[in-house]
């Protein structure tokens, strides 16, 4: 029996409070679903299979350039954010696993799995860090890390992305993401083509120290924090590493890592065709990489994106396993309730993509009948899945409604008397 920080009698006594109008709900869906030949059980079941990792510096609170405001009862280190990780898991049963992020929750290997084995939780994804400067580390990254001109630095930079090999190692970690902020932010700054070879290089000595059950992801994003060129900038150049490394190299999608109105599905169809997706970092955005709530802003698209998976799934496209993390920034929300609440999320859209009639759509795109092609999408999208999802949590363990039991077990106010306050907010540009 794992360890729980929130007592189960508060979730029972929630989950009671709750149950007799979610089987009617659960009821009334599944005789909808009928309708269309859809068994609700069977969806039921993939969906309480699906699960996403939550990022460890997720539960803290975040910020921007200008500046941040601390939350209360944040967590002081790695086993603070264990803790309320654990928590997540407990409400929603969707998150068994943490992807860690090196140097930030450096601590002792066998500390932190015995304090995971306790909660319940496992190891997801190694995150490395080269795009900021550790304390005491002998060379700065201010103009770069794996692609730097100096091969110290990136010597260094490739030091560091072994090491946190080593820790996921000992953890149970099966692999490494690695993203850099490596750019220029002027004209001639830089040589695109020599910068692109040095990063190559660096990963290829990264890549040759992989044990044979991992992967490595690496990471596009179009800008910041270089701005006028990023040497990992789109997905074409991520394709072109991961065929470069080799078979274990793979492209991982951040969602909110594209220019405005890039057509993501799109992106995702076109790595699955090719055998190079690795996985995703789930977040959402308005105007650029603004780290918000998976599905907080476009619903739709997370759903179109899920449609591409199902749709893998359902070919039964050889190898297809991808990764399935959060990576979130929470400045104005609890951390945990947004985890919670993105967790959910995805796997509404998981559900939503599960329902799409596949025989239908395929008809419909051979008839070249665009219209009943997108009704047979919307008719999906437009389900009411929740009955589906709570009753994924509630035979986990879980809560019908995770946020209610959360806010009902006055955890929040519990550990920001354990831990201390952050006093005032830190600047960014003034």
């Amino acid at each position: 029996m794992s360890e729980t920080r929130i007592a189960v009698e508060v979730v029972a006594a929630d989950n009671d409070r709750r149950e007799a109008g979610h089987r009617s709900d659960y009821q009334r869906l599944g005789e909808k679903l009928a309708r269309s030949s859809i068994d609700i059980e069977a969806v039921t079941a993939k969906v309480a299979e699906f699960f996403v990792a939550v990022p460890s510096w997720g539960v803290g609170t975040g910020g921007t350039r200008f500046a941040r405001f601390p939350g209360q009862g944040e967590p002081r280190h790695i086993f603070d954010k264990l803790d309320d990780c654990g928590v997540i898991q407990q409400l929603t049963r969707a998150t068994p696993t943490v992807s860690l992020h090196i140097p930030w929750d450096k601590a002792d290997p066998k500390s932190l799995k015995d304090r995971a084995d306790a909660l319940g939780l496992g190891f997801d994804a190694m995150n490395s860090n080269t795009f900021s400067d550790a304390p005491d580390q002998a060379h700065s990254y201010k103009y770069g890390s794996l692609s730097h001109v100096d091969a110290a630095t990136r010597r260094q930079a490739v030091e560091h992305n072994l090491e946190c090999i080593e820790i996921g190692r000992a953890l149970g970690s099966k692999a490494l993401t690695v993203w850099i902020g490596d750019g220029s932010n002027f004209p001639g700054q830089a040589s695109f083509t020599r910068q692109f070879e040095r990063y190559l290089a660096a990963m290829a000595d990264i890549y040759k120290a992989l044990p044979d059950d991992w992967r490595l992801f690496s990471e596009h994003k179009m800008y910041e924090p270089a701005f006028y060129s990023t040497v990992v900038q789109d997905w074409g150049t991520n394709y072109l590493i991961a065929q470069t490394l080799g078979e274990k190299a793979y492209c991982l999608v951040d969602l909110g890592h594209h220019a405005p109105n890039t057509n993501i599905e799109m992106i995702v169809a076109r790595l699955i065709q090719f055998g190079k997706l690795g996985g995703f970092h789930f977040n959402d955005s308005k105007y650029g990489d603004d780290d918000l709530d998976a599905g907080s802003v476009e619903p739709y698209r997370l759903f179109l994106v899920f449609n591409e998976l199902v749709d893998a799934e359902y070919r039964g496209v050889k190898g297809f396993h991808p990764a399935h993390m959060i990576d979130q920034s929470h400045n104005v929300t609890d951390p945990i309730e947004s985890l919670i609440s993105s967790a959910n999320e995805i796997r509404r859209a998981y559900a939503q993509a599960l329902l799409v009639d596949r025989v239908a759509l395929e008809g419909y795109q051979g008839d070249n009948d665009a219209l009943m092609a997108s009704e047979t999408l919307k008719k999906a999208y437009r389900t009411d899945v929740e009955p589906i999802l709570a009753e994924a949590r509630r035979r986990s363990g879980g809560a019908i409604d995770p946020v209610a039991a959360y806010r009902a077990s006055g955890y929040r106010a519990q550990v920001a008397s354990e831990r201390p306050a952050v006093k005032g907010g830190s600047g960014g540009i003034v």
